[in-house]
């Protein structure tokens, strides 16, 4: 399996392909970042086209186990972050 692309690569070809210098991809991806955040943290959902859709999942209250003792506790309801990947990056990788 192939090292995952760090920040500094992935500004560095962000770069290469929008024909800019690296502050300018960096800022757009940090600006990215900052609008799926914002967006997903309020409830909402982002779709990248080709890419996936970002989504705040809400979780009931529920009853966990704690492995080390088995002691069944009461785990309140809570907030999950999803990410539905699209069929068309899907597809890409799979072909």
């Amino acid at each position: 399996m192939a090292k995952p692309m760090t920040k500094t690569q992935l500004v560095a070809a962000l770069a290469e392909k929008m024909d800019a210098d690296k502050k300018t991809a960096g800022a757009a991806l940090d600006a990215l970042t900052d609008i799926i955040t914002s967006e997903v943290a309020e409830g909402g959902a982002v779709t990248l086209p080709g890419v996936g859709k970002f989504y705040c999942r809400e979780r009931p209250e529920r009853m966990v186990r704690n492995p080390a003792t088995g002691q069944q506790i009461q785990k309140e309801a809570d907030k999950q972050v999803k990410v539905t990947v699209a069929k068309a990056l899907k597809d890409s990788v799979n072909s």
